[in-house]
């Protein structure tokens, strides 16, 4: 029985482990992406000048710098959350957020990559 027990304990551990693991990582790199976006905003601005075309690339660029800094923060909530079910529901939610934002990057990137290629 007792070795049961320390199994489980060992396994809650693992998780929990795990479980902060995931909203580090959501952290850091959601946090880096936001830099990615607003560098590539500056630079379609560039090629946009030089072009004398607008596109809508750097408007949806900034909604997904917004997206990944609205991951981050609620990443950083799960990590400082006291209560496990909370830290899971803000978790998912972060990660989620996180996903959307990683989706609408590869929108844009087709999108600019399109833009560029026939301007």
């Amino acid at each position: 029985m007792r070795k049961n027990e320390m199994q489980k304990d060992e396994t809650q551990k693992d998780t929990k482990f795990l479980e902060e693991d995931i909203s580090v990582h959501i952290l850091s790199v959601s946090a880096a992406m936001v830099g990615v976006c607003l560098t590539v905003i500056g630079l379609l601005r560039v090629v946009i000048s030089i072009q004398k075309e607008d596109t809508i690339g750097d408007d949806l660029l900034a909604v997904d710098a917004v997206l990944f800094l609205v991951s981050c923060l609620l990443s950083y909530w799960a990590l400082r959350t006291r209560t496990v079910r909370r830290m899971h529901t803000v978790e998912r939610i972060a990660d989620a957020v996180f996903m959307l934002a990683l989706v609408l990057m590869v929108v844009v990137c087709v999108f600019v990559t399109y833009a560029i290629s026939v301007a």
